[in-house]
Protein backbone atom coordinates (compact mmCIF):
# COMPACT_ATOMS: atom_id res chain seq x y z
CA UNK A 1 0.00 0.00 0.00
CA UNK A 2 1.04 3.42 -1.00
CA UNK A 3 2.44 5.66 2.32
CA UNK A 4 0.49 8.13 1.26
CA UNK A 5 -2.98 6.37 1.38
CA UNK A 6 -2.38 4.19 4.36
CA UNK A 7 -4.91 4.10 7.00
CA UNK A 8 -7.20 6.28 4.76
CA UNK A 9 -10.54 5.26 3.71
CA UNK A 10 -10.19 4.26 -0.51
CA UNK A 11 -12.45 6.70 -2.10
CA UNK A 12 -15.40 5.71 -3.62
CA UNK A 13 -18.21 7.60 -5.63
CA UNK A 14 -21.77 8.07 -4.30
CA UNK A 15 -23.59 7.29 -7.19
CA UNK A 16 -23.87 3.86 -8.96
CA UNK A 17 -25.77 3.08 -12.15
CA UNK A 18 -28.79 1.12 -11.79
CA UNK A 19 -31.37 0.05 -14.89
CA UNK A 20 -34.62 0.44 -13.45
CA UNK A 21 -36.71 -2.43 -13.67
CA UNK A 22 -40.24 -2.30 -16.19
CA UNK A 23 -43.18 -2.08 -13.62
CA UNK A 24 -44.06 -5.82 -15.58
CA UNK A 25 -40.86 -6.84 -13.92
CA UNK A 26 -40.64 -5.70 -10.74
CA UNK A 27 -41.06 -8.22 -8.06
CA UNK A 28 -43.99 -7.70 -6.19
CA UNK A 29 -43.77 -7.19 -2.39
CA UNK A 30 -47.63 -7.72 -1.08
CA UNK A 31 -46.76 -10.78 0.18
CA UNK A 32 -43.99 -9.59 2.45
CA UNK A 33 -45.89 -6.69 3.52
CA UNK A 34 -48.45 -8.43 5.95
CA UNK A 35 -50.93 -6.21 7.44
CA UNK A 36 -50.40 -8.17 11.09
CA UNK A 37 -46.62 -6.76 10.81
CA UNK A 38 -47.44 -3.17 9.91
CA UNK A 39 -50.20 -3.46 12.67
CA UNK A 40 -48.78 -4.42 15.41
CA UNK A 41 -45.67 -2.01 14.77
CA UNK A 42 -48.76 0.69 14.56
CA UNK A 43 -50.24 -0.27 17.91
CA UNK A 44 -46.45 -0.01 19.95
CA UNK A 45 -46.13 2.89 18.04
CA UNK A 46 -48.94 4.62 19.21
CA UNK A 47 -48.74 2.91 23.01
CA UNK A 48 -45.49 4.80 23.55
CA UNK A 49 -45.45 8.01 25.84
CA UNK A 50 -45.10 11.81 24.28
CA UNK A 51 -45.71 13.64 27.10
CA UNK A 52 -48.39 15.61 25.16
CA UNK A 53 -45.75 17.72 22.89
CA UNK A 54 -46.79 18.12 19.66
CA UNK A 55 -44.73 20.25 16.86
CA UNK A 56 -45.85 22.98 15.85
CA UNK A 57 -43.12 23.72 12.72
CA UNK A 58 -40.18 24.31 11.82
CA UNK A 59 -37.30 26.75 14.46
CA UNK A 60 -36.52 28.97 11.69
CA UNK A 61 -40.31 29.73 11.03
CA UNK A 62 -40.50 31.52 14.58
CA UNK A 63 -38.30 34.83 13.83
CA UNK A 64 -38.33 38.40 13.24
CA UNK A 65 -41.26 40.85 13.99
CA UNK A 66 -44.10 38.34 13.66
CA UNK A 67 -45.38 34.96 15.75
CA UNK A 68 -46.66 31.72 14.26
CA UNK A 69 -49.93 30.51 14.84
CA UNK A 70 -50.79 27.01 14.81
CA UNK A 71 -54.06 24.99 15.23
CA UNK A 72 -53.00 21.66 17.42
CA UNK A 73 -55.77 18.67 17.88
CA UNK A 74 -58.79 22.41 18.07
CA UNK A 75 -56.52 24.56 20.16
CA UNK A 76 -55.54 27.45 19.08
CA UNK A 77 -51.00 28.25 20.04
CA UNK A 78 -49.06 30.99 19.27
CA UNK A 79 -45.59 30.93 19.78
CA UNK A 80 -42.52 33.74 19.42
CA UNK A 81 -38.77 34.54 20.15
CA UNK A 82 -38.53 36.76 23.50
CA UNK A 83 -36.26 38.76 23.99
CA UNK A 84 -33.60 36.29 25.36
CA UNK A 85 -33.88 34.26 21.77
CA UNK A 86 -36.18 31.61 23.69
CA UNK A 87 -39.73 31.11 22.07
CA UNK A 88 -42.82 31.80 23.90
CA UNK A 89 -46.50 29.95 23.60
CA UNK A 90 -50.00 30.40 24.73
CA UNK A 91 -53.29 30.43 23.22
CA UNK A 92 -53.99 31.66 19.97
CA UNK A 93 -56.97 33.98 21.79
CA UNK A 94 -56.05 37.76 23.47
CA UNK A 95 -57.72 37.25 26.72
CA UNK A 96 -58.68 40.93 26.46
CA UNK A 97 -61.27 40.70 23.36
CA UNK A 98 -60.28 37.41 21.68
CA UNK A 99 -58.35 38.92 18.70
CA UNK A 100 -56.35 36.20 16.95
CA UNK A 101 -52.62 36.89 18.35
CA UNK A 102 -51.20 34.80 14.73
CA UNK A 103 -51.70 38.40 13.14
CA UNK A 104 -50.12 40.41 15.84
CA UNK A 105 -46.73 41.84 16.30
CA UNK A 106 -43.47 41.16 18.28
CA UNK A 107 -41.73 44.43 19.94
CA UNK A 108 -38.48 43.30 21.90
CA UNK A 109 -39.58 40.24 23.06
CA UNK A 110 -43.13 41.56 23.71
CA UNK A 111 -46.14 40.06 22.13
CA UNK A 112 -48.08 43.02 21.30
CA UNK A 113 -52.09 42.52 19.96
CA UNK A 114 -53.09 44.17 16.57
CA UNK A 115 -56.30 45.06 17.94
CA UNK A 116 -55.91 47.10 21.25
CA UNK A 117 -52.43 46.89 21.91
CA UNK A 118 -52.46 44.49 24.82
CA UNK A 119 -48.68 43.08 25.54
CA UNK A 120 -47.96 39.75 26.71
CA UNK A 121 -44.28 39.09 27.62
CA UNK A 122 -44.93 35.23 27.99
CA UNK A 123 -46.02 35.48 31.68
CA UNK A 124 -49.74 34.87 32.96
CA UNK A 125 -52.42 37.48 32.25
CA UNK A 126 -55.87 38.00 32.87
CA UNK A 127 -56.64 34.32 32.27
CA UNK A 128 -53.99 33.97 29.88
CA UNK A 129 -51.55 31.41 30.67
CA UNK A 130 -49.04 30.09 28.65
CA UNK A 131 -47.77 26.60 27.56
CA UNK A 132 -44.58 25.44 27.77
CA UNK A 133 -42.88 25.02 24.68
CA UNK A 134 -39.38 23.44 23.33
CA UNK A 135 -36.85 24.50 20.58
CA UNK A 136 -34.59 21.81 19.63
CA UNK A 137 -33.02 23.58 17.21
CA UNK A 138 -34.82 21.95 13.71
CA UNK A 139 -38.19 22.04 15.41
CA UNK A 140 -40.56 23.70 17.79
CA UNK A 141 -42.90 21.94 19.85
CA UNK A 142 -45.88 22.72 22.64
CA UNK A 143 -46.71 20.87 25.38
CA UNK A 144 -50.80 20.97 25.78
CA UNK A 145 -51.53 18.89 28.60
CA UNK A 146 -55.24 19.17 28.22
CA UNK A 147 -55.23 17.76 25.20
CA UNK A 148 -52.79 15.05 25.77
CA UNK A 149 -53.75 13.69 28.90
CA UNK A 150 -50.84 11.89 29.13
CA UNK A 151 -48.40 11.96 32.02
CA UNK A 152 -46.71 15.19 30.98
CA UNK A 153 -42.54 15.29 30.26
CA UNK A 154 -40.68 18.03 30.81
CA UNK A 155 -39.21 17.83 27.20
CA UNK A 156 -40.50 16.01 23.38
CA UNK A 157 -39.05 12.79 22.47
CA UNK A 158 -36.79 14.17 20.08
CA UNK A 159 -34.68 11.13 18.39
CA UNK A 160 -31.16 11.72 17.89
CA UNK A 161 -30.03 13.63 15.00
CA UNK A 162 -26.21 14.67 12.87
CA UNK A 163 -24.62 17.81 14.66
CA UNK A 164 -26.07 21.25 13.20
CA UNK A 165 -22.31 22.12 12.79
CA UNK A 166 -22.12 19.15 10.31
CA UNK A 167 -26.04 18.64 8.65
CA UNK A 168 -28.31 20.74 6.79
CA UNK A 169 -31.64 20.78 7.77
CA UNK A 170 -35.25 21.30 5.93
CA UNK A 171 -38.70 20.82 7.20
CA UNK A 172 -41.90 20.14 4.84
CA UNK A 173 -45.32 20.71 6.02
CA UNK A 174 -48.49 19.30 4.47
CA UNK A 175 -52.11 18.39 5.17
CA UNK A 176 -54.58 15.66 4.68
CA UNK A 177 -57.88 14.33 5.73
CA UNK A 178 -56.96 11.48 7.91
CA UNK A 179 -55.94 11.25 11.60
CA UNK A 180 -52.39 10.62 12.69
CA UNK A 181 -52.40 6.84 12.86
CA UNK A 182 -52.73 7.13 9.17
CA UNK A 183 -49.75 8.68 8.85
CA UNK A 184 -47.73 6.87 11.41
CA UNK A 185 -49.01 3.58 9.65
CA UNK A 186 -48.13 4.58 5.86
CA UNK A 187 -44.25 5.40 7.07
CA UNK A 188 -44.44 1.99 9.02
CA UNK A 189 -45.09 0.30 5.93
CA UNK A 190 -41.81 0.43 4.21
CA UNK A 191 -42.87 -1.83 1.50
CA UNK A 192 -44.33 0.47 -0.58
CA UNK A 193 -41.64 2.96 -1.35
CA UNK A 194 -40.49 1.12 -4.83
CA UNK A 195 -44.07 0.66 -6.16
CA UNK A 196 -45.80 3.82 -4.99
CA UNK A 197 -42.03 6.48 -5.19
CA UNK A 198 -40.75 4.38 -9.02
CA UNK A 199 -39.52 7.75 -9.42
CA UNK A 200 -37.40 8.12 -6.22
CA UNK A 201 -36.42 4.59 -4.47
CA UNK A 202 -35.38 1.53 -6.65
CA UNK A 203 -34.40 -1.66 -5.96
CA UNK A 204 -36.16 -1.82 -2.37
CA UNK A 205 -35.72 -4.91 -0.09
CA UNK A 206 -37.37 -4.91 3.55
CA UNK A 207 -34.26 -7.21 5.34
CA UNK A 208 -35.31 -7.23 8.76
CA UNK A 209 -38.81 -6.50 10.38
CA UNK A 210 -39.67 -6.46 13.99
CA UNK A 211 -40.13 -10.08 15.86
CA UNK A 212 -38.32 -11.65 12.98
CA UNK A 213 -35.94 -13.52 15.51
CA UNK A 214 -32.93 -11.43 14.95
CA UNK A 215 -32.03 -10.65 18.38
CA UNK A 216 -31.79 -6.98 17.95
CA UNK A 217 -33.04 -4.96 20.81
CA UNK A 218 -34.77 -2.75 19.04
CA UNK A 219 -38.34 -3.27 16.99
CA UNK A 220 -38.04 -1.02 13.91
CA UNK A 221 -37.49 -2.00 10.31
CA UNK A 222 -34.71 -2.26 7.74
CA UNK A 223 -34.24 -1.43 4.45
CA UNK A 224 -32.16 -1.51 1.55
CA UNK A 225 -32.90 0.90 -1.24
CA UNK A 226 -31.61 3.27 -3.54
CA UNK A 227 -32.19 6.92 -4.18
CA UNK A 228 -32.52 7.79 -7.28
CA UNK A 229 -30.79 10.81 -8.78
CA UNK A 230 -30.99 11.31 -12.39
CA UNK A 231 -31.65 8.69 -15.21
CA UNK A 232 -29.68 5.72 -14.28
CA UNK A 233 -28.00 7.40 -11.43
CA UNK A 234 -28.90 5.88 -7.72
CA UNK A 235 -27.38 5.94 -4.37
CA UNK A 236 -27.79 2.70 -2.24
CA UNK A 237 -27.98 3.13 1.70
CA UNK A 238 -29.56 0.68 4.69
CA UNK A 239 -32.12 2.66 6.49
CA UNK A 240 -34.08 1.73 9.58
CA UNK A 241 -37.36 3.15 10.63
CA UNK A 242 -38.27 3.71 14.10
CA UNK A 243 -41.06 5.17 16.16
CA UNK A 244 -39.78 6.74 19.17
CA UNK A 245 -43.48 7.60 19.99
CA UNK A 246 -46.71 7.73 18.96
CA UNK A 247 -47.11 10.19 16.14
CA UNK A 248 -43.51 10.39 15.15
CA UNK A 249 -41.55 7.92 12.69
CA UNK A 250 -37.85 8.05 12.08
CA UNK A 251 -35.87 6.73 9.16
CA UNK A 252 -32.28 6.93 9.69
CA UNK A 253 -29.35 5.83 7.37
CA UNK A 254 -27.49 3.16 8.80
CA UNK A 255 -24.27 2.43 5.97
CA UNK A 256 -24.00 4.47 3.09
CA UNK A 257 -23.50 7.82 1.34
CA UNK A 258 -25.07 9.95 3.97
CA UNK A 259 -24.85 7.92 7.19
CA UNK A 260 -26.41 9.15 9.85
CA UNK A 261 -29.05 11.55 7.98
CA UNK A 262 -32.37 11.37 9.48
CA UNK A 263 -35.84 12.18 8.04
CA UNK A 264 -38.32 12.32 10.67
CA UNK A 265 -41.91 12.52 10.23
CA UNK A 266 -44.25 14.23 12.48
CA UNK A 267 -47.86 13.89 12.60
CA UNK A 268 -50.07 16.45 14.31
CA UNK A 269 -53.44 16.75 14.50
CA UNK A 270 -55.57 20.06 13.24
CA UNK A 271 -58.74 20.82 13.46
CA UNK A 272 -61.59 18.56 11.73
CA UNK A 273 -62.90 20.47 7.77
CA UNK A 274 -66.16 21.32 7.83
CA UNK A 275 -67.62 18.53 6.69
CA UNK A 276 -66.39 17.21 10.52
CA UNK A 277 -63.18 14.63 8.95
CA UNK A 278 -60.09 15.23 10.54
CA UNK A 279 -57.35 16.78 9.34
CA UNK A 280 -53.60 15.94 9.97
CA UNK A 281 -50.51 17.87 9.63
CA UNK A 282 -47.27 16.16 8.22
CA UNK A 283 -44.36 17.79 9.56
CA UNK A 284 -40.72 16.30 8.40
CA UNK A 285 -37.80 17.33 8.54
CA UNK A 286 -35.05 16.27 7.01
CA UNK A 287 -31.36 16.37 8.61
CA UNK A 288 -28.81 15.44 6.10
CA UNK A 289 -24.68 14.91 6.52
CA UNK A 290 -22.28 13.20 4.87
CA UNK A 291 -18.36 12.23 5.90
CA UNK A 292 -17.58 13.56 2.40
CA UNK A 293 -15.14 16.28 2.14
CA UNK A 294 -17.04 18.19 -0.33
CA UNK A 295 -19.80 18.37 1.98
CA UNK A 296 -18.90 21.68 3.33
CA UNK A 297 -19.51 23.43 0.47
CA UNK A 298 -23.08 21.98 0.51
CA UNK A 299 -23.53 23.40 3.69
CA UNK A 300 -22.50 26.95 2.72
CA UNK A 301 -25.55 26.65 -0.06
CA UNK A 302 -28.03 25.27 2.48
CA UNK A 303 -29.66 28.31 1.48
CA UNK A 304 -30.73 26.70 -1.78
CA UNK A 305 -30.62 23.25 -1.18
CA UNK A 306 -33.33 23.71 2.09
CA UNK A 307 -35.92 24.36 -1.18
CA UNK A 308 -35.12 21.67 -3.41
CA UNK A 309 -35.11 18.87 0.10
CA UNK A 310 -38.23 20.56 0.70
CA UNK A 311 -39.74 20.11 -2.80
CA UNK A 312 -38.32 16.23 -2.65
CA UNK A 313 -40.61 15.66 0.56
CA UNK A 314 -43.69 17.33 -0.75
CA UNK A 315 -43.88 15.16 -3.90
CA UNK A 316 -43.32 12.35 -1.94
CA UNK A 317 -46.23 13.61 0.63
CA UNK A 318 -48.31 14.21 -2.23
CA UNK A 319 -48.89 10.45 -3.02
CA UNK A 320 -48.54 9.51 0.95
CA UNK A 321 -51.12 11.59 2.37
CA UNK A 322 -52.96 10.56 -0.95
CA UNK A 323 -52.45 7.00 0.63
CA UNK A 324 -53.19 8.19 4.26
CA UNK A 325 -56.91 9.37 3.17
CA UNK A 326 -57.78 6.45 1.67
CA UNK A 327 -56.74 4.55 4.86
CA UNK A 328 -58.78 6.73 7.25
CA UNK A 329 -61.95 6.85 4.30
CA UNK A 330 -62.06 2.96 4.60
CA UNK A 331 -61.77 2.70 8.16
CA UNK A 332 -64.32 5.16 9.01
CA UNK A 333 -66.62 2.88 6.56
CA UNK A 334 -64.90 0.04 7.99
CA UNK A 335 -63.53 -1.50 5.20
CA UNK A 336 -60.38 -1.42 5.58
CA UNK A 337 -58.78 -4.96 5.65
CA UNK A 338 -55.92 -4.56 8.23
Amino acid sequence: MNGGTRGRERWRPPLRLRRTARREDQEPTWREARPAVIAEALKRAVARPSGNWYVLGASRDVHGAAPLGRIVAGTEVVVWRGGDGRPRAGPGACPHLGAPLRNSQVRCGTLVCHWHGLALDGSPFAGWEPYPVYDDGVLVWVRLDAVGGEEPLDRPVVPERPAPAGSVAAVYTGVGVCEPEDVVANRLDPWHGAWFHPYSFVDLSVVRTPGDGSGRGDDGFTVDVSFKVAGRAVVPVRAEFTSPEPRTVVMRITDGEGTGSVVETHAVPLSPAASGAPRTAVVEAVVATSRRRGFVLARSAAPLLRPLMRAAAGRLWRDDLAYAERRWQLRREGRFPG
